[in-house]
């Protein structure tokens, strides 16, 4: 009979790249990782893996028994959540992988909220500007709060369910001596030093594609994720940033907003889970959490919209 344990650390593997990479997700070594597989490719009695270059593809062989270890780890899934719906409870622990720029707005009052409603509940939160959709199907991670840009791919993976939160504009940021009271177009800002995100961020991309879309190269000499650093930057005057509307702080000094006109920018934040039949008590238990906290900022500032599904 197949071990599943071997079959879940196949299937992080391939979805790491590389053994290596896989141990240090599974907190194992190499070796023991190693070790599992081959008994593994012992049990089928064909090779699984292959190299490709400095990492490792499947084999044939190897991608239809991913396949099926899909079905079977969406089986055991479905299995659970059965028994917990039966249990009518919500279970002890679960995990969250968030944006930093929904820490303050959404995730700490649905922490807060989780705490006080479900006492016995532990939330584990890892707060990162990586994508973490990929790491629902591995089941590292129950919910993800994760974000969209209207004009930027789909990249949602199989096997992932998708609740939409709140439609979150991006704002115009400006030193508050310098401010207008008209929204700015995106051409306004062709002769802006900008503060944005890197590139191979979903925002910074969005910036990008948005400018260019516009019909100028931005001028980006300040690159940092950390939107405290952007709005310092803005506040001493040497940037202009463009900063989802969840991710200001009203009450900071020295600083003006303005809408984007015409051409506007927003992310639609949502709540990611596994894909089931059958719901987990535990993980919409987060979920609706998280949808209350975005759906009261919302009513907190007229002109955001919660999403509906």
């Amino acid at each position: 009979m197949l071990d599943i344990r071997r079959l879940h650390m196949l299937k992080t593997v391939v979805a790491r790249g590389s053994i290596a990479a896989a141990a240090q997700s599974l907190a194992l070594s190499a070796g023991a990782v190693s070790q599992q597989l081959s008994a593994l490719r012992r049990d089928v009695g064909v090779d699984l893996l292959r190299p490709d270059g400095r990492t490792v593809a499947l084999t044939e062989a190897g991608r239809v028994l991913v396949e099926h270890a899909d079905r079977i780890f969406d089986a055991v899934q479905e299995a659970e959540n059965a028994v917990a719906a039966v249990r009518g409870t919500v279970g002890t622990t679960a995990s969250l992988a968030a944006l930093p720029s929904t820490v303050a707005r959404i995730v700490a009052p649905a922490l807060t909220a989780l705490a006080s409603r479900h006492p016995r509940l532990t939330v584990a939160c890892l707060v990162t500007d990586q994508a973490q959709l990929r790491e629902l199907p591995l089941g590292t991670v129950d919910v993800v709060l994760g974000q969209r840009y209207h004009h930027l791919p789909d990249v949602t993976p199989r096997g992932v369910d998708v609740h939409p939160l709140l439609d979150d504009p991006l704002l115009v940021v400006t030193a508050a001596d310098r401010a207008g009271e008209r929204p700015v177009s995106l051409r306004d800002l062709a002769t802006h030093s900008l503060a944005v995100p890197p590139p191979t961020t979903d925002c910074g991309q969005a910036i990008l594609r948005a400018c260019h879309d516009a019909g100028f190269t931005p001028s980006t000499p300040y690159v940092t994720t950390d939107i405290a650093a952007q709005l310092t930057l803005v506040r001493a005057g040497l940037a202009t940033a463009l900063v989802p509307r969840t991710a200001i702080d009203p009450t900071v000094p020295g600083i003006h907003t303005s809408p984007i006109e015409g051409t506007p920018i927003h992310r639609v934040l949502f709540a990611a889970t596994r894909h089931t039949d059958t719901a987990d008590p535990t993980t919409t238990a987060v979920v609706a959490a998280l949808r209350t906290a975005a759906h009261r900022h919302a009513s907190s500032h007229p002109t955001a919209a919660t999403v509906r599904p």
